[in-house]
C-alpha cells in the first residue's frame, strides 16, 4: 500500500531533510484522528497541483496536528499527455459526484460540467455555486484516496456553446452519442494523438439534442460509441476514460 495523501496550501520553501513540517486544520484532523497515524509511517504531502514531496511521521499531537520530517525533496509530476478532459451534462442528484469521483480515480485531467439542453438539473444562482463546489470538493477528496498528486481540474459550468469552442481547440473531440441518424464509430478504434488535449462529451439521461450535435460536428467533433451496452451518463465518461488511458499508454 503506497502512504497516504494529504493536500498543503503550499509546498514552498520545503527542502529536502526538513525535519518539522506541521499539518493542521482539516488533513491534520483526518491524518490524527481518523487515519490514526502513528510515528514512522510514511505520508506523502501535495499541493494536488502536481508538486509533492514524501515524509515520516515524527509525532501526532492533540487531534489535529501531525508533525512530518525526514521531507524528501520537492518532485513535480509533469501534466499527462494526452491531456483527457470530459465534459459532462449534469446529471440528476448526487450522480455528478459520482461521476466525478470515479472518473478522478481512474485518472481524468479536467471535468467541465455541461449544462445541456435535455438536462433536468439546472444550476442557477447560489444553488450552482453550490453544486460546483461539490464538484471540486469530490475531485479533490477522490484525488487524495486514488494517491493523486495531479487533481483534476473541475471547471465552471459551461453552455453549449462554450462546449463547442473547447471542441474546436482538441486535437481530438468526440461525443459519445449512437444514434441511427448521426453514424458513429467505436472509441476503441478511433486514432489517437500522441500528446495534446482529447476533449469527450458526456450528454444527459436524455441525449444530446440534434441541434447541439449539429453544433459539435461544426466544430470539429466525431460521434463515437463505447460498446453495444448503453451506460448511464454518470458511469459513460469514467468508461471512456479508462478505455483512452489504456490505449494511450497513460496505464502502462
Amino acid at each position: 500500500m503506497t502512504a497516504p495523501v494529504f493536500v498543503v496550501d503550499s509546498l514552498a520553501g520545503v527542502g529536502a531533510g526538513d525535519a518539522g513540517f506541521v499539518l493542521e486544520g482539516p488533513e491534520g484532523r483526518h491524518a490524527v484522528s481518523v487515519k490514526r497515524l502513528r510515528p514512522g509511517e510514511g505520508v506523502v504531502l501535495t499541493d494536488g497541483r502536481g508538486r509533492w514531496t514524501e515524509g515520516v511521521v515524527r509525532a501526532a499531537e492533540g487531534k489535529d496536528r501531525l508533525v512530518v520530517g525526514e521531507l524528501a525533496e520537492v518532485a513535480e509530476e509533469p501534466v499527462a499527455a494526452p491531456r483527457i478532459t470530459v465534459v459532462q451534462a449534469l446529471p440528476k442528484g448526487d450522480r455528478g459526484e459520482v461521476a466525478v469521483e470515479t472518473m478522478t480515480e481512474v485518472g481524468v485531467d479536467a471535468v467541465v460540467p455541461w449544462q445541456a439542453s435535455r438536462c433536468i438539473t439546472q444550476w442557477r444562482g447560489e444553488r450552482g455555486q453550490k453544486a460546483l463546489a461539490k464538484w471540486r470538493a469530490t475531485a479533490r477528496e477522490a484525488g487524495k484516496q486514488s494517491r493523486r498528486v495531479r487533481f483534476p481540474e473541475v471547471a465552471e459550468a459551461a453552455t453549449t456553446k462554450q462546449v463547442a469552442a473547447l471542441l474546436a481547440t482538441a486535437d481530438l473531440a468526440v461525443v459519445l452519442h449512437e444514434d441511427r441518424d448521426w453514424p458513429s464509430a467505436p472509441l476503441a478504434t478511433a486514432e489517437l494523438p500522441a500528446d495534446g488535449e482529447i476533449v469527450l462529451v458526456v450528454g444527459p439521461e436524455g441525449g444530446v439534442s440534434p441541434e447541439e450535435l449539429a453544433l459539435f460536428a461544426e466544430a470539429g467533433a466525431r460521434a463515437c460509441r463505447l460498446g453495444r451496452s448503453v451506460l448511464r451518463t454518470s458511469t459513460a465518461g469514467t468508461a471512456a476514460t479508462a478505455l483512452l488511458l489504456g490505449r494511450t499508454g497513460r496505464w502502462s
